[in-house]
């Protein structure tokens, strides 16, 4: 099959890795399958940092699709490896999970209260089930499975006969030893058994338990119980399923780090070749500038799609090089990022977007196998917010509201928002402190109102007369906007100027004291038509 060259001054990175990739395999493994892999450990929370060690091979392996090709995305579930430590912030989970410390993650127990039967389990559902939102295609591979059904003998056996060779490219990076140390070896026996003999023949290998001093013998020919360090084990599964490209993150791609290691061992041990391998950055959250699966609370792909609609999700994945960092917005900068994305599909439908933002947005709505799910009508997200924070999600105010924003065209179920409305109330719900809420004022602030001047009195006056005849979205933003206009002698059209600015500033934050009881709140347009004509009215003291 030809490669489809992409031209390099309209490429997106995805398009130069797709060319890259597709010609790198049919140079290996002419006419099979293109082979891309991911990997992920179950030991707790898979955070949204994780989700780039997926979306990054996924977009490129989507992208062989769309041209025609065969693609296998391999993501290796790490859940043989040892529980480490009890993860800070899961519930369902106590001291009392330090028992299990050094065990499989498939032989720990799940969180307390949890339908599913060990911990790796329990922690892989979620992302599985995020993934599947997101488009993404792949072949899940446990690695449990793996070792215990002695699929890895053959590899395991021959990385003991290795050894020797094995320990001297370790001590290549290395960059201190201490007095005394042993050499690593090939199985993953650190921290939790020593072997104490081992013999080539007859695969023999004695170890100690270095915890309670057990020790036995066994046949390493027989034995489906030991696991390859993982400086071995990445190399020997690139070797094995012939994996093109694998990302990694920039903790594995430092001068001694696994992706470095790796590639000298998987040439001369296990006769593969390594794959192409960019190295990603961190992916950060709002106020936070890197995220660690150790620490609680850390937000997960989970998290973000009940926010944000799965297209969103994977635009920010999608347009951004995979060296580059960026942060995923879950405080207030979520609604400036609904609007650059909104803009960006207005020029995408005109024609006007550059070619590489028409194809970062192309991804991001579909895969190859087709669209993604997405709201028909989508109104702007800081919009659909205001309203869910005003109604705290009454369906027939919030039907109410979302109809009068353009009376041309009503809505007639709030299906035709969804799944963006539910995203917004969900962002409102979780994410908006209480004390940032909106809280319509049940009684005139009549305090207020009698302190005012005359001016303030007759702007207040022109706002409730125009009510009746700028009831809509479009006509509230036009009457608000313009009634200092008019108190300045204005036309209502007019151009703003420094001082007209000011005095407008100045009328919203009467408005919103009277309306709200501080000086901010939604956009007055909207909070308006959330509150009612008849009820402005009674809070204007009209």
């Amino acid at each position: 099959m030809p490669i489809v060259a992409q031209s390099t001054e309209t490429a997106d990175w995805v398009s130069r890795y797709a060319d890259e990739v597709i010609a790198e395999s049919e140079r290996r493994a002419p006419g099979k399958p293109v082979v891309v892999a991911s990997g992920l450990s179950p030991s707790g929370p898979i955070h949204l940092g994780n989700l780039r060690e997926v979306m990054t091979p996924h977009l490129v392996a989507d992208e062989i699709r769309r041209r025609g090709y065969e693609v296998r995305h391999l993501i290796s579930w790490d859940d043989y490896d040892r529980y480490r430590k009890v993860p800070n912030g899961v519930e369902g989970v106590d001291e009392s999970w330090a028992a299990h410390i050094g065990k499989p993650l498939t032989s720990v127990p799940a969180p307390k209260g949890s339908a599913y039967p060990n911990w790796a389990e329990h922690f892989k559902a979620a992302m599985v089930g995020a993934l599947a939102d997101l488009g993404v295609v792949c072949d899940g591979i446990s690695q449990t499975a793996q070792y215990t059904a002695g699929v890895y003998r053959e590899q395991i056996l021959h990385a003991m006969r290795e050894r020797g060779r094995i320990d001297a490219i370790l001590d290549q990076y290395r960059t201190k030893k201490k007095p005394g140390k042993q050499s690593q070896k090939p199985l993953d026996e650190a921290e939790v058994a020593a072997v104490t003999a081992y013999d080539d023949d007859t695969t023999e290998l004695t170890y100690t338990c270095a915890d309670c001093g057990f020790s036995e013998t066994v046949k390493l020919s027989e034995f489906n119980r030991g696991k390859l360090v993982w400086k071995v084990d990445w190399p020997m599964r690139w070797a094995f399923e012939g994996v093109i490209f694998e990302p990694s993150g920039v903790d594995h791609s430092s001068p001694g780090s696994s992706y470095v290691v790796g590639g000298q061992i998987v040439r001369e041990i296990f006769g593969g070749t390594q794959p192409i391998g960019p190295m990603y950055a961190f992916v950060g959250i709002s106020g936070m500038a890197k995220m660690s699966s150790s620490k609680g609370g850390v937000p997960t792909p989970a998290d973000a799609l009940r926010i944000m609609e799965a297209p969103l999700l994977r635009w920010l994945y999608a347009r951004r090089r995979p060296n580059q960092s960026f942060k995923i917005a879950f405080d207030q900068e979520i609604q400036r990022l609904y609007d650059e994305w909104d803009k960006l599909g207005a020029k995408v439908a005109d024609g006007s977007a550059l070619p590489a933002d028409t194809a970062a947005y192309t991804r991001a709505v579909g895969t190859a196998a087709g669209p993604l799910p997405a709201t028909p009508h989508p109104l702007p997200y800081r919009t659909l917010a205001s309203v869910a924070d005003i109604t705290a999600g009454a369906e027939d105010q919030t039907l109410r509201i979302l109809s009068e924003l353009d009376p041309n065209h009503p809505l007639d179920s709030l299906d035709a928002v969804r799944p963006r409305l539910d995203r917004a109330e969900a962002w409102i719900s979780t994410y908006v402190p209480a004390d940032q809420r909106t809280v319509v004022r049940t009684e005139p602030d009549t305090e207020l109102l009698g302190s005012l001047g005359e001016t303030d009195r007759e702007s207040l006056r022109l706002l409730a007369e125009g009510l009746g005849t700028h009831w809509s979205l479009d006509g509230l933003t036009t009457l608000v906007y313009g009634v200092p206009k008019v108190m300045a002698g204005l036309d209502p059209e007019a151009k703003p100027t420094p001082e007209l600015k000011t005095a407008q500033r100045t009328f919203f934050a009467l408005l919103y004291r009277l309306l709200v009881g501080r000086d901010t709140g939604p956009r007055l347009p909207t909070l308006l038509l959330a509150v009612g004509a008849e009820r402005v009215r009674f809070l204007l003291g009209r």
